[in-house]
């Protein structure tokens, strides 16, 4: 019995495999300029995503460090430094002052004294010089 069903099963393996064969035979013959240019498209898509990858792989990056020499010499405090990371994330003074747990006034004398420490004269510009001199990352 078992020697009949494996007789059986590799005629139809077989047969399957002649099948196949033939429509592939079919398929190769009517859609021969099709397949080639198919072939070829994803060889050069694979290629482009290749290269693409080699040159726009970047390493990781390395932890920030905050400037201590510029913090020092411009002699920014670490509440003014809170402060301006707060600030840096877009939060307004009322929301500074409850994160620091300091009333508004107290948030714009810190902005105040970092304006005239960085020389700027707004938000955006103080945050732009803090990351120039790479006390913000």
């Amino acid at each position: 019995m078992k020697r009949t069903i494996l007789i059986y099963s590799l005629a139809i393996a077989a047969a399957a495999l002649v099948l196949q064969w033939i429509e592939y035979q079919y398929t190769v013959r009517v859609f021969s300029t099709e397949i080639y240019i198919g072939l070829i498209a994803l060889l050069f898509t694979s290629l482009g995503v290749w290269v693409g990858y080699k040159l726009t792989h970047r390493s990781a990056a390395a932890p920030f460090e905050r400037n201590a020499q510029a913090l020092e010499y411009l002699g920014i405090t670490e509440r003014e430094i809170e402060v301006l990371e707060l600030l840096a994330e877009g939060r307004s003074n009322k929301e500074i002052g409850e994160e620091l747990f300091v009333s508004p006034n107290t948030v714009k004398t810190h902005l105040a004294h970092l304006y005239d420490k960085l020389d700027v004269s707004r938000r955006t510009q103080a945050i732009q010089k803090a990351r120039s001199l790479n006390i913000l990352p």
